[in-house]
């Protein structure tokens, strides 16, 4: 299994990173690669987010379990399909100084030893992606400071 971690620092209070990580519909404006989202939540209140993503002519969705605790600030996401035999996300946002810190850390492994040959070179490199998508969209939503 890898572990991936991030972090990084924001001027934006933690309740507005966490809401913006929980705008699981807005992904496709924002998100590299990811074409598609579809939500809804279970009566236990977990949301199921399917994500469409796109690689060039390469195309794959698979369904995240989302749970967000507001209380704790975090949010973690665990695949229950796809490509992956184990893939877990979890956010954690707290507050730093004027800001926040941003917490990031992704674990995973792919099912198939072919696609983990050819994707996870370049798995790293696109969980970056993402969060550097994550903190221009911030700047973008609260335009320079919470």
């Amino acid at each position: 299994m890898k572990r991936i971690e991030f972090t990084r620092r924001v001027p934006y209070r933690p309740d507005q990173m966490f809401a913006l990580v929980a705008d699981l519909e807005a992904y496709p404006n924002f998100l590299p690669n990811c074409t598609e989202m579809a939500v809804h939540t279970t009566p236990g209140g977990v949301k199921q987010a399917r994500m469409a993503i796109a690689f060039g002519p390469i195309a794959q969705a698979y369904t995240s379990e989302v749970r967000l605790d507001d209380a704790a600030g975090t949010i973690s996401a665990s695949a229950a399909d796809g490509p992956f035999r184990r893939l877990e996300s979890r956010w954690r946002f707290t507050p730093e100084g004027e800001g926040t810190r941003v917490d990031f850390e992704v674990e995973y492994e792919f099912a198939n030893r072919l696609i983990s040959a050819v994707a996870e070179p370049a798995f790293a490199a696109k969980q970056e992606a993402i969060v550097e998508a994550f903190l221009s969209e911030a700047k973008r939503r609260y335009r320079g400071g919470g």
